[in-house]
């Protein structure tokens, strides 16, 4: 069953027989080992299944980067903390010009303030923008304004990462070709590899055929061995990747 705990596990697996070691962001961004994989997890909701990516990988020996939202559904302090202490980076998943409206003035007071609450949890180094899909503002247009540097902060993905060089692959619309679907969550990739199913991936590791250098994004609240869980987010997903291919990206 594809997008399971289960699959991950496999996933990660073969990628670790494949040869690669594993880097947070803000270590790749500050010696890039030649083969290796950054494991991006933007932490929308559900941030318990999060935390069950992140014992996981610590049982498997790697470490991701996990950003978190400063929203209800995303925040949790305890899950925060116990991710940190598992060897993990967390970073902030921004989204300032959608809650403030397109106001620049307002959004990096918020970006700041949420920036400095995090900051009070775990050390946070990078961030990233959440694509929020049915807002009209792009987050990333902050920064034609303003420097996240100035925050002491090392990196942005859609910024700081070559992805002529980089393969990007994310579970955007629960799979792995959703260029379709995706309003914001997309690259200019150099690469022509096209994935449909977690398993498609697996065997292109296993067969050598992945490029030295890999980010993966993932989406934890879309990953269940909860059969229940699992079908109500399958049916769920379908109907948004429908709404978005038709009224927000084409």
């Amino acid at each position: 069953m594809d997008f399971s705990l289960k699959k991950y596990q496999t996933l990660l697996t073969s990628l670790l027989q494949a040869g690669y070691d594993f880097q947070t962001f803000d270590c790749f961004l500050k010696d890039a080992i030649p083969k290796t994989i950054v494991l991006r997890h933007d932490v929308d909701r559900l941030p318990e299944h999060a935390l069950r990516f992140a014992e996981l990988q610590r049982g498997l020996g790697i470490t991701g980067v996990y950003y978190f939202r400063s929203v209800p559904q995303s925040w949790d302090e305890r899950i925060i903390r116990k991710i940190a202490t598992l060897g993990h980076e967390i970073g902030y998943h921004y989204e300032c010009l959608t809650t403030c409206k397109g106001n620049l003035s307002l959004a990096i007071q918020d970006f700041e303030k949420n920036l400095m609450a995090l900051r009070r949890l775990a050390p946070v180094l990078t961030v990233c923008m959440h694509g929020s899909p049915l807002s009209r503002f792009d987050s990333r247009d902050l920064w034609k304004t303003y420097n996240y540097r100035d925050f002491g902060i090392t990196g942005e993905p859609y910024f700081d990462v070559d992805f002529t060089n980089v393969l990007y692959l994310t579970d955007t619309g629960r799979r792995w070709d959703g260029e379709k679907v995706s309003v914001r969550d997309k690259v200019n990739s150099g690469f022509n590899l096209v994935f449909r199913q977690t398993d498609d991936i697996i065997q292109a590791a296993q067969q050598k055929a992945l490029p030295n250098q890999v980010m993966f994004t993932f989406h934890p609240q879309r990953w269940s061995d909860n059969t229940f869980f699992w079908l109500k987010e399958a049916t769920s997903q379908r109907i948004k990747n429908v709404v978005k291919h038709y009224f927000f990206v084409r």
